[in-house]
């Protein structure tokens, strides 16, 4: 399917559901700086800040992919990125941008954005790890080229949920269950990351679709980071403040969807969803992990 029918099928339903396209469109956020905010963290060169801080580039060629990490940690924090994706052929290549700790207990929160051939919609594979084990994989195609223009994408992790949502809608949400027996990220500070890489072993059709290194240099690009709202851990302990330029609460500590934010996530998990671990009964043919019917 190729990325225009894709949209050509999908349109009819998106015009009429709930005014979601409105809320799609690229997100506005006040500027923070890179240089302040991140350390580029591998790729000899290959990943760069530039226009004053106001811009970051990351780029793959055959040799080496790059990354960044914040210089802070967080423990809970709501985290705006703008994000532009390489565009073209990129098949075989992973954008990821996602919050983790270290350690083989880590937790772990994911957005990896699957290349596609020219044409082809990217994939947007997300995933939660508790203490080391995640399979909670949901992945979604987008409702727009995420290669002609930046975007948003966000993670609001706070006590009660983590919830994924690009341009300001929900996508996917999981709920703190720790009363069920479900493990839920609350304990271990997180830093931001994001990479780009070739992982064409899997990446593009379960690996059958290798990286065109004649299409080399891929960049993704990244803008207007918004200044995290979040607990900053420091020392073994954490302060919550909200630094972005609205700032002056810290309501997203307690913030969950509202009726209209959950008709949202229903509209994309409807149109939109491509894989959900939660109905794959080949792969846990004993029986869905027990947040699947809880949640």
């Amino acid at each position: 399917m190729t990325f225009q029918s894709f949209l050509s099928n999908k349109i009819a339903v998106a015009l009429v559901a709930l005014g979601l396209l409105a809320a799609a469109a690229t997100t506005v956020v006040a500027a923070g700086n890179f240089n302040n905010d991140f350390d580029i963290t591998w790729g000899d060169g290959r990943a760069k800040i530039l226009n004053d801080g106001q811009l970051l580039t990351l780029s793959l060629d055959k040799t080496s992919g790059s990354g960044f990490r914040s210089k802070r940690q967080y423990l809970f924090g709501k985290i705006d990125m703008l994000l532009k994706l390489v565009p073209g052929n990129s098949a075989g290549t992973v954008t990821a941008y996602y919050l983790s700790s270290l350690g083989s207990a880590h937790d772990e929160i994911d957005f990896e954005f699957l290349g596609n051939l020219s044409g082809d919609p990217y994939i947007l594979h997300t995933n939660v790890f508790t203490q080391g084990k995640g399979n909670r994989e949901q992945q979604f195609y987008l409702w727009f080229d995420p290669t002609k223009d930046f975007h948003t994408y966000s993670i609001l992790w706070n006590p009660q949920s983590i919830i994924f949502s690009v341009d300001g809608t929900p996508i996917r949400e999981f709920k703190n269950l720790e009363s069920k027996g479900i493990a839920f990220p609350k304990s271990q500070a997180m830093w931001i990351y994001s990479s780009l890489w070739n992982a064409d072993d899997w990446a593009t059709r379960g690996g059958l679709v290798k990286t065109d290194w004649t299409q080399a240099p891929f960049t993704a690009s990244y803008r207007g980071f918004n200044d995290v709202q979040a607990c900053v851990w420091s020392s073994g302990s954490s302060s919550c403040s909200s630094s972005s330029s609205s700032s002056g609460n810290n309501s997203w500590l307690s913030q969950s969807l509202d009726a209209t934010g959950q008709q949202r996530l229903k509209w994309v998990q409807k149109n939109y969803m491509i894989y959900n671990y939660c109905a794959d009964t080949k792969r846990f043919s004993q029986g869905f992990p027990p947040e699947c019917s809880l949640s």
